[in-house]
């Protein structure tokens, strides 16, 4: 994502030449097997290239309460934007959602992923970011997420949801550290970025356009 703090001008030809043919979405089934309902609040954690768009995208799914950026999957016992940007750290730009499970499932948040919030057939790029960082993953916490991802991911392959393969990784989630303040709620405080406009706007429209049901106009909260 250093590409970013490249001069806008440049920023923006580099991104409409790079931006993934993935952003218009495609409608999939919902899960056949999913987690079981339960009351209070349930998080996950997804990598789906920039956390920006990720973030943006879940930040309008009803019955999410938060959503925010940061790094996961990585065996480095720390995180912060330099070094995960140079690549080496394992870790990927990831989102924790912290959930209601009686508004919205774990399956439901997987198909949202997949559908619209990026691309599951590019590896290790999404857009016009390239790099390990910016891989498609799904870090699950317990048992149960695993099992509904790994079906989920079982699920698609078999309908041939998609053209290419999927590439997702499915891992134990080892820990999540929050990203720096300035990457927080970046889609809703800095709406005019060519970026966000080229790259990630798209994301949000297509949910409202596949899954009426499940789009908020508002923002869910991203601290």
């Amino acid at each position: 994502m250093r590409l970013r703090l490249l001069p806008s001008l440049f920023l923006a030809l580099t991104a409409c030449s790079a931006a993934s043919a993935g952003e218009e979405g495609v409608k999939l089934p919902i899960p056949v097997v999913d987690s079981t309902p339960a009351p209070g609040e349930a998080s996950a954690v997804f990598a789906g290239g920039c956390f920006w768009g990720v973030e943006g995208v879940f930040q309008h799914v009803r019955g999410v309460k938060s959503v925010r950026s940061g790094y996961s999957g990585g065996d480095a016992a720390h995180a912060n934007y330099d070094d995960v940007s140079d690549g080496d750290t394992g870790h990927a730009e990831s989102v924790r959602v912290v959930y209601d499970p009686a508004q919205v499932t774990y399956g439901q948040l997987l198909q949202v992923f997949f559908s619209v919030a990026q691309d599951p057939t590019l590896l290790n790029r999404q857009g016009p970011d390239v790099g390990t960082q910016y891989r498609s993953a799904v870090f699950y916490a317990n048992a149960e997420q695993k099992k509904v991802a790994t079906a989920y991911v079982d699920q698609l392959k078999a309908a041939h949801a998609f053209r290419a393969p999927i590439v997702t990784e499915v891992a134990p989630l080892k820990a999540f550290y929050p990203a720096e303040d300035y990457h927080q709620d970046y889609m809703r405080l800095n709406p005019d970025s060519m970026y966000i406009a080229i790259n990630d706007r798209p994301k949000v429209l297509a949910l409202q356009r596949l899954y009426p049901e499940r789009y908020v106009a508002s923002w869910a909260n991203g601290r």
